[in-house]
């Protein structure tokens, strides 16, 4: 019988030993350690080292629900909570190289190659945690040690993998490039190197390692394997013979619980105590490499799932015709533009029930700066002001927007300001507290802020809100900033020369289905109340032919 342990010349009995009398090892948790080895590798998504990378956690956006920016990120990174990604799509970078270093990370992940030397590191690297976690929840020390081994044997098969995987490519970014020098350099380091074939050694010694079991009554010994022949395998060879075509199997199955009953831990403490030198040398293993694995690598297996989640968010809607582009970053001028961009959130619900997403365009030129939607309800306006948020936040953490094609502004902050419930714990109003969110926006803000504004002042009366609304917005024109204003003031539309008008349309036809497309047109003034109260029955001759109809006295 083997185990993975070596012969001896001991017999030991099952009353002679107890559990306690084993050797005591519980290894750590903590995955970390230096290594030797070149370093101009350090992250996968800085260009610049972070001091603070990966400490505290990052705050949410304030704009982050307003903008439905936290669907994304809970759709990207689902089933991949233990890698804390969140704070990541949280942080914006703070320059047109960081946001490139991400980009050309990311179109590498685009070649499926590429993209499979990483998952398979990624996976081969969740063995090793979950070995590690399995170790600390074990009973017996033993088989804890042996865990750990298990574990660090297979980090070890990462990064070999990874090294000959990265080699026989060719990677462009800057990042993948740096990865790749850096993970042949530790492979080839005399402490990756010593750590490995210590790690075979002891597998080989454990590994050779057989003995014999006698049951009898209720014990058992255990001594060196003496050359007993397998009489099993003989009977199997006997009746091979006289086997005619497929036969049912009666060989009864095992449970394989990865924890041992008692029985079985005896068992192991007797061979332990056979072969010290070799279980010795197990010990001092787990004991001098508690933290066996590199942090450059860890770091990386957990950064590189940022850009593994999103290229799987988004890879349903590329696969229903949906376009997404690597935007050009704008840092000095305010000249924005994008084709074919649309809501990120909605699309993914929209794909997942089959439906069909409908793309818009903007743009702004010389010193046009806020762009003023108006036009029918439920037209689209409000998705189109979250898609110009989306993308300009997007776009500030290296990702690929929505769109064909497109120009964004790296900004310093956003602010959002959508309606929301009244609050009557505070003993405000409705319009009090709008002014008082606004007046925070409208302090807060500076030149190179974005703005997204949606329906504001809708509380007051039309003549306050006009009157409201042109102050917020002759601000935010002083200010120069980018701003999306939705509103159904069309007076704002033409206040300077910064301001530009876009309307959400509807069939020529039929003005009651809207086509969920914004376009740069001048505001019409038309209202549309007339055609849906006449869709929903509700224009006054259709509600007194009702309460006719019902037997009701008329209006």
């Amino acid at each position: 019988m083997s185990i993975g342990l070596i012969e001896t010349d001991m017999t030991l009995d099952s009353s002679d030993l107890r559990p306690d009398r084993a050797p005591v090892f519980t290894p750590g948790d903590e995955v970390s350690a230096s290594t030797s080895g070149p370093r101009r590798f350090f992250s996968i998504l800085f260009v610049e080292p972070k001091l603070d990378s990966g400490a505290a956690s990052v705050p949410v956006p304030d704009y982050f629900h307003d903008l439905n920016l936290d669907q994304i990120v809970a759709g990207a990174t689902a089933g991949m909570q233990e890698y804390d990604l969140d704070r990541i799509f949280h942080e914006r970078l703070g320059t047109s190289d960081a946001i490139d270093y991400r980009h050309e990370v990311m179109r590498d992940l685009e070649d499926e190659r590429i993209l499979g030397c990483v998952n398979k590191f990624a996976s081969t690297m969740r063995r090793v945690r979950r070995r590690l976690e399995q170790s600390t929840k074990l009973y017996f020390n033993l088989q804890k040690q042996r865990w750990f081994l298990h574990a660090a044997e297979t980090y070890c098969t990462a990064v070999c993998d990874l090294g000959d995987g990265l080699s026989s490519l060719d990677p462009r970014s800057r990042g993948l490039r740096a990865l790749r020098e850096y993970v042949t350099g530790y492979a080839r380091s005399e402490s990756f190197t010593t750590l490995h074939n210590e790690i075979k050694r002891i597998e080989s010694e454990l590994g050779a390692i057989r003995y014999s079991l006698r049951i009898k009554d209720a014990g058992f010994k255990l001594r060196k394997y003496a050359g007993e022949r397998d009489y099993g395998a003989e009977v199997a060879d006997t009746f091979r013979k006289f086997q005619q075509g497929e036969v049912k199997s009666y060989l009864a199955s095992f449970a394989d619980a990865p924890d041992m009953n008692h029985i079985e831990a005896q068992a192991l403490e007797f061979v332990a105590l056979l072969h010290p030198e070799e279980f010795s040398r197990l010990a001092r293993f787990v004991a001098e490499h508690r933290d066996f694995a590199d942090p450059i690598l860890t770091s990386f297996d957990r950064e590189v799932h940022f850009y593994i989640g999103y290229l799987n968010y988004i890879a349903p809607l590329k696969k229903a015709g949906l376009r997404f582009c690597y935007p050009r970053i704008a840092t000095s001028d305010k000249e924005i533009d994008c084709a074919g961009g649309f809501d990120l959130a909605l699309a993914a619900k929209l794909t997942a029930q089959k439906a069909t997403t409908v793309c818009n365009d903007f743009y702004l030129r010389g010193p046009e700066r806020i762009i003023i939607v108006s036009g029918p309800n439920q037209g689209g306006k409000t998705t189109f002001a979250r898609m110009f948020g989306q993308l300009h936040h997007l776009a500030s953490i290296g990702c690929p927007v929505p769109g064909s094609s497109a120009r964004l502004f790296l900004f310093d902050s956003m602010f959002s300001h959508f309606e929301r419930e009244e609050d009557i714990r505070n003993l405000h109003g409705k319009l009090q507290d709008d002014l008082f969110r606004i007046h925070g926006i409208l302090e807060k803000s500076t030149a190179r802020s974005v703005i997204v504004l949606n329906e504001i002042f809708n509380s007051t009366t039309l003549k306050d809100a006009v009157f409201l609304a042109r102050k917020v917005i002759e601000r935010i024109d002083g200010l120069d900033c980018l701003c999306v204003c939705v509103t159904f003031l069309d007076e704002l539309a033409s206040l300077s020369e910064r301001t530009v008008s876009m309307l959400s349309t509807v069939v020529p036809d039929d003005p009651a289905t809207r086509t969920f497309r914004v376009v740069r047109r001048p505001a019409d003034g038309k209202s549309y109340a007339i055609s849906i109260a006449e869709k929903y029955r509700l224009t006054y001759q259709q509600i007194k032919d009702r309460l006719s109809d019902e037997g009701l006295p008329s209006i």
